[in-house]
C-alpha cells in the first residue's frame, strides 16, 4: 500500500463506477477512455463524485493508487468529467491528473460541477490540520481557473510526504505572479497543511520548489493582493441643468 493511499477509517475503500459499460457505440472513444482511465479503474479511489439527476453528467475526484509506482513526482489525483448519451449509447470524457484535490475540484467546477456538490469524503485521506489550510483549499477550488499550473512534484516518502506546485497568476496586475503551493503531510496525525508563497520570477518559484525537496528551503514569501487599478479622478458635478434633448 502506498504511504499516501487514503486509509479506510470506516469500512472498506469505496470503488469507482463510471457506468459506461453499455455506452460502447463509439469504439474510438471507448478505447481512449480505457487507455487513459479504465485500465486502472480498480486502483482509483473516489474521494468525491457528483452525478446530475438525469444521469448525463458525472464528475469525479479520484486518488490514483497506481501513481506511486509511476515516475517519481507524478500527480496522484485524477479529475474525470463524463457526458453520457443513453439514446445513442455513446459518451464523452475529459480527464486530468492533478497534484492536489482542491485543484481537481476546481477543474471540475470549471466544467460545470456545482461547487457544493463535490466536497471530499471526510472518511478518506488525510484531513486539513488547521483553518489556514481549509481556507486556502477553498480558495484554490473556487479560484483555480485564475492560475495556470507549470510544475508539480509529489513525494510519498513517509519521512517527508510533500507536494510542491508552481502556478502562474493570470492576473496581469499581480506584482508577484508566480505562486508556489506546498502541502506537507503528518503521517502520525494523518493531517496535512497547505501554504502558499509569491515570487516575482518563474526561476525563483522553481528554485524554492527544488530547495524544499532537498530540505534547504527558506520561508515562503507572503502573497500580497494585486493593487486595484487606478481610476481617473472624476470632474466635480455641475449644478447647471443639462442642455435640452440630452439624457443622463
Amino acid at each position: 500500500m502506498s504511504s499516501t493511499e487514503p486509509p479506510p477509517s470506516r469500512g472498506r475503500v469505496p470503488e469507482v463506477d463510471f457506468d459506461v459499460d453499455e455506452l460502447d457505440s463509439d469504439e474510438q472513444v471507448c478505447l481512449v477512455f480505457y487507455r487513459q482511465v479504465g485500465v486502472k479503474e480498480d486502483m482509483l479511489v473516489p474521494l468525491a463524485e457528483h452525478h446530475t439527476a438525469d444521469g448525463v453528467h458525472s464528475y469525479y475526484v479520484l486518488f490514483d493508487r497506481a501513481a506511486t509506482w509511476d515516475h517519481p513526482g507524478v500527480p496522484q489525483y485524477v479529475a474525470v468529467y463524463l457526458r453520457r448519451n443513453q439514446e445513442k449509447r455513446t459518451f464523452g470524457f475529459e480527464q486530468a491528473p492533478l497534484p492536489l484535490p482542491a485543484m481537481a475540484q476546481s477543474w471540475l467546477i470549471h466544467r460545470g460541477c456545482p461547487p457544493d456538490a463535490i466536497s471530499l469524503n471526510p472518511k478518506l485521506g488525510h484531513q486539513p490540520a488547521d483553518e489556514a489550510t481549509r481556507a486556502l483549499e477553498r480558495r484554490l477550488a473556487g479560484d483555480g481557473d485564475h492560475f495556470a499550473m507549470g510544475y508539480s512534484y509529489t513525494r510519498d516518502d513517509p519521512e517527508d510526504m510533500v507536494t510542491v506546485v508552481a502556478l502562474r497568476d493570470l492576473d496581469a496586475r499581480s506584482p508577484a505572479p508566480f505562486r508556489v503551493v506546498v502541502e506537507e503531510v503528518d503521517i502520525d496525525a494523518w493531517t496535512h497543511t497547505l501554504r502558499e508563497g509569491a515570487f516575482a520570477t518563474v526561476h525563483e518559484a522553481l528554485q524554492w520548489c527544488d530547495d524544499r525537496l532537498t530540505g534547504t528551503a527558506g520561508p515562503l514569501a507572503p502573497v500580497r493582493p494585486a493593487a486595484s487599478p487606478t481610476r481617473p479622478a472624476l470632474p466635480p458635478k455641475s449644478s447647471a441643468p443639462l442642455p435640452p434633448g440630452r439624457s443622463r
